[in-house]
């Protein structure tokens, strides 16, 4: 009985066949998403459904002319952002002390508000929020979102400094560098592949997350995946309007994944193959 090797010509079509299969799979519900924003009700409630159809802008008209989406988008990026600046302000300096040091422990004590459910933290939160006068606002979204970010960031900078090798950082002690000065001189223009992805992961997870800004915010401070909840009723759901409220909140994670997609693969992988 022979075996067909890798390079044959029926690996190389099954091989076609699974990338096909999986790209249906991961892209057909985007797709669907996409394209029922750009419909009237008639046409999303449609069975059987067709891709024929008249394109029309009237979702996103109504979601950003009678809606205050987007000031909830733009709450949702401030949030994003400013959870990610935090946990990578407070992640990398500990990555880099961690690495350097040899002790795992303190990094595996940030995964347990990883593995903890959600709903544990809320009660202490909305009460501390309460007591400084916090609550519902952007500030208390970003903190609460920095416990997303920062094991994220931690964990993806770790194998980077790993890799560092030490004669570059005890050469500079050496001339006479000392601290942080060594972190952000030497250490991380080394590492900035691994912080770029840090980045965009902590800002996608920010960006995605929902149960904290379901809870914390306010009126003013609520978030753009919060305020898509708005289109469904108990009656009656604005599958149009929620679609393309979907469909803007998917795009930046979209876009950011496409544009460093090879500096995310080489970035995630990079504890695995380094040696």
């Amino acid at each position: 009985m022979s075996m067909k090797m890798p390079g044959t010509p029926l690996n190389r079509t099954l091989a076609a066949v699974q990338v096909v299969v999986l790209a249906v799979v991961m892209f057909a519900p985007i797709a669907w998403m996409v394209l029922a924003s750009f419909k009237n009700r008639v046409d999303i409630t449609k069975y059987p459904p067709t891709l024929a159809f008249t394109p029309t802008l009237d979702n996103y008209r109504a979601l950003f002319v009678r809606t205050d989406f987007l000031d909830n988008t733009l709450n949702s990026f401030y949030v994003a952002a400013g959870s990610t600046l935090l946990g990578l302000l407070l992640a990398v300096p500990a990555a880099y002390a961690i690495s350097w040091h040899r002790t795992v422990w303190p990094a595996t004590l940030t995964l347990f508000a990883r593995m903890a459910p959600g709903t544990l933290f809320l009660l202490p939160w909305f009460i501390m929020f309460s007591a400084l006068k916090l609550q519902g606002t952007l500030t208390a979204l970003i903190i609460t979102h920095a416990v997303i970010t920062l094991p994220i960031a931690l964990w993806t900078m770790l194998p980077h400094f790993d890799a560092l090798p030490r004669e570059l950082t005890e050469s500079a002690q050496i001339d006479g560098c000392r601290g942080a000065a060594i972190l952000w001189r030497i250490a991380l223009p080394v590492v900035l592949p691994g912080l770029v992805v840090a980045t965009i992961l902590s800002f996608i997870f920010s960006w995605n997350y929902f149960l904290f800004a379901l809870v914390l915010s306010g009126f003013d401070s609520k978030t753009a995946i919060v305020a898509s909840f708005n289109f469904i009723g108990e009656g009656v759901t604005n599958w149009g309007t929620l679609m393309a409220a979907a469909t803007v909140i998917a795009l930046p994670p979209i876009v950011l994944t496409f544009l460093i997609q090879r500096r995310l693969v080489a970035g995630l992988s990079f504890g695995s193959v380094k040696g």
